[in-house]
């Protein structure tokens, strides 16, 4: 089995969370994207305290789809930095890992 992954970003937009979770399932870098709306993230940017309603980007995918997923993910997202945090996933549903790895190409 290859190595899948729990990929996370954020972005200020429902609409286009979707799309761009819609995109990574269509092109099967991803198997799934669950969009969490009503996260608050409170972070410092350029020497100020910010405050943002954002929706959370849950991408369920694999290692050997990472680096075109990663690209996707920079030509799409609107943020100067996004956040995209990738976390192996060690342990899991044998049959929901095989299903990641079916619905996904590198």
């Amino acid at each position: 089995m290859h190595e899948p992954l729990l990929i996370i970003t954020t972005l200020d937009d429902d609409a286009r969370a979707r799309e761009i979770g819609g995109l990574l399932v269509e092109k099967r870098l991803a198997a799934c994207v669950t969009v969490l709306p009503g996260s608050t993230s409170i972070y410092e940017w350029e020497g100020e305290i910010q405050e943002d309603s954002e929706y959370v980007l849950l991408i369920k995918s694999r290692a050997e789809c990472y680096e075109a997923l990663e690209e996707a993910l920079l030509d799409e997202h609107p943020y100067e930095l996004p956040e995209i945090i990738a976390v192996p996933i060690t342990h899991g549903l044998e049959g929901y890992l095989d299903w990641i790895e079916e619905t996904t190409d590198p």
